[in-house]
Order: structure tokens, then sequence, then C-alpha cells
């Protein structure tokens, strides 16, 4: 096959330039930084002194409470919450007037239905136009949370004698919390993927650097294809992403990373490359100059990154399978233990596959219409229309 000729000369190219040999262990050592920088920061997560991710919430929302008995004012965190003693009638009024965020009322005798095993049925207002609603609900829910427990352990005291011996209640927490199943799975797979997307500049050197370097003539008069020339250029990338992405899993698991299934991990990361440099070498073949597809590369790779990503956060949180659209959820479940069903698999590499015939088909059809060889180049429009129609020239 004769696009094996081209990944010859771009292997051997890339890997006699001193530049690109720099690039490559300087991306290295910032991957290794980076495990640094993610152990320390689970291990602080995971202690018991832990880490403050959020800023400081001191008086983030105003509440007027109408509590007699101070059952849930007094419990209140002040911190969070401005509590202001109030009644029905002002507190309505303040509301309308943005100067609380909302109302809450606590009748008189909850002490008393507490203390005989009645429910206590505690009314909130809240300003539905004010987005610190859901932080006061969730504040006032927590702390009746907190006052229920603390009533009941007096009472679950006061039904023994003082010298008998109070059964104790043990509550154990199984699993991890959301947050920290996000920062444990998302960012280690983002670590896993992210040497696919440090090599944009390696493909817009192989296809814009022909237009730079006045070459791109010499390459299409030799006896192969367009498609041959692109399937070659982009192969070379894929194959050196790859030992670099093999090199990054080995780091990993020596470092002490738990990845299960790491051959099966390997061979998606290798499969997502694919598209990836598809689509970067669509960027590269309609772009004028390096300036040009760089501009158009940031702006391409916000788009991918959201698509990698946001399944995987769709995953952990509703489990769809929908999810596997990104070949990210199917590598994290793999890493993590998971087993995905063959109907997960074949979504994923079916997403793989289309991509990558769409990208490469474009690739080859700008390429075709350059306009260092074959003209001015046509407008996106133009472009659009003539893909559309199928029009040859």
């Amino acid at each position: 096959m004769k696009f094996t000729i081209i990944t010859k000369w771009e292997l051997k190219g890339t890997l006699k330039s001193k530049k690109f040999m720099m690039i490559f262990f300087l991306q290295l050592s910032v991957l290794l930084l980076m495990i640094v920088v993610f152990n320390s920061f689970v291990t602080n997560i995971e202690s018991e002194e832990g880490v403050s991710i959020t800023p400081s919430l001191n008086d983030f929302a105003s509440l007027d409470v109408q509590d007699q008995s101070g059952l849930i004012s007094k419990y209140v965190n002040p911190e969070i919450l401005n509590i202001t003693l109030s009644n029905y009638n002002s507190s309505l009024t303040r509301i309308a007037e943005g100067k609380t965020t909302g109302f809450l009322y606590v009748p008189g005798d909850a002490v008393q239905k507490i203390q005989m095993g009645q429910t206590v049925d505690m009314i909130i207002y809240l300003d539905s136009s004010d987005p610190k609603n859901s932080v006061l609900r969730d504040e006032v829910n927590s702390t009746a949370k907190i006052v229920s427990k603390s009533y009941s352990n007096t009472l679950v005291a006061s039904a023994y004698p003082k010298n008998s011996k109070i059964p104790a209640i043990n509550q154990e927490t199984t699993g991890e919390s959301l947050p920290l199943q996000i920062i444990k799975k998302v960012m280690l797979v983002i670590l896993l993927f992210l040497p696919l997307l440090l090599f944009g500049n390696m493909v817009i050197d192989s296809i814009v650097g022909e237009k730079e370097r006045k070459t791109g003539e010499i390459l299409v008069a030799m006896p192969i294809s367009y498609a041959q020339i692109i399937i070659g250029k982009n192969m070379a990338v894929v194959l050196t992403i790859s030992l670099q992405v093999l090199i990054w899993l080995i780091i990993l698991l020596l470092s002490g990373f738990n990845i299960n299934n790491p051959l099966l991990v390997f061979i998606f990361i290798f499969l997502t490359s694919i598209p990836i440099v598809g689509i970067t070498s669509m960027v590269a073949a309609y772009s004028k100059n390096y300036k040009e597809a760089g501009i158009g590369l940031s702006i391409l790779y916000i788009g991918i990154v959201g698509f990698l990503i946001v399944p995987v956060l769709v995953y952990i949180s509703r489990k769809s399978f929908w999810s596997n659209i990104s070949p990210m959820t199917i590598v994290m479940r793999l890493f993590t233990g998971e087993y995905p069903s063959l109907t997960d698999y074949s979504l994923t590499l079916t997403c793989i596959a289309t991509l990558s015939i769409i990208s490469y088909w474009i690739t080859i059809k700008l390429f075709e219409r350059d306009d260092i060889i074959f003209g001015p180049r046509p407008g996106i429009l133009r472009l659009l229309s003539d893909f559309l129609t199928f029009k040859k020239y």
C-alpha cells in the first residue's frame, strides 16, 4: 500500500527532528508533574483534614425566621445564612423588595410536639428568581436533620435507666460520594487522554508545512493519490501519539495508579486518536498558514474536549447508555473495573468510525481543492454546497 511510503517518510523525518524530540520529552515532563499534583490533591481530599475547594460563604444568603422556640434559628450555620427574626407579613414584603431570600415559619409548640413524638410542619417561602434559594433550602434541610438527630438521641437516652448501656448505633457509608468520583475518575481519564490533544502542531506542520515550504506541488506530482497522501501523513501522527500514550500508560501504572484492563484502555485511546487526528487535519487542509490553522484548531478542540468529557459526567450521575458515545466513557469504565456490554462497545466504535470516515473524507476533498495547487480557495458555504451535491473537480 503506497500510503505506507508517506508514513515512513513522515516518521523518519519526525524522529530525526531535535525540535520534535525536545517537545516530546517536555510533554512527558509536564504529564509527570500533573501526576504529582493529582496525587497530592486526592491525598488531601481523602484525608481527615480535607481540603477546601470552595470560597467563603459568609452571609451568602439571608433568611427571615419566625421561630419562637428557637428550634431551627439557633442551629442554622451563621457562616452561610444571615438570620433575621421576623413575621409572615413583613418577611413577604422584604422578599418582594429583594432584601431577603426567603422566610421560614416554625410552629411555636415545635419542641412540645417533638417530645410527644408528633410531626412538626415547617413552612418555607423562597424567592424563585433568586439563584441563592437552592443554597438556602439545602441549609434549612440539613439543619432540620441535625435537630432531628439531636432530639432522637435525647429521647433514646431518656428511655433507658441511668446505669444501663444504651445500644450503639453505627452509621457506615459505602462507596464514594459523587464529587469524589468526579475528581478521581474524571481527572484520571483526562490524564489518559491528554496526549491526544498535544499533537495538533504535528498535524498542522505535516499539512500546512507543505504550503509554507512550497513543496505541495512536488508531493502531488508523485504517482500516489491524494487519499494516500493524507492517510500516510495522519498515520505517522497516530503512531507517534500511540507511542507516547503507551509510555504514559506505563508511567501511570508504575506510579501506583489502579488501572484495570490496561490493554483495552490503550486500544480505545489509540482508536480515539484516529478521528481526532482526522478532524485536526481537516482544519489544516483548509487553512492557508500556521496562524490560521492554530486559531481554527483552538476553537475546534474546545468542542472535542466537551464531546469527550460531558458524556463521562452524565454517565457518573445517571449511567446512561448514550453516554458511551464518548470513548472517554468506555475507557473510564474499563480502568475502574466495569465490564461494558457489546452494545456499549458497538456505540463507541460506531461513533469513532463515523467521525473518522467523515473527517478523512472532508480532509481529502479539501486537499484536492487546495489553493496552492488548484487556484483560489473557495469559501465555506461554497464548499458545503459542493460537498452536499458531490460536485467533482
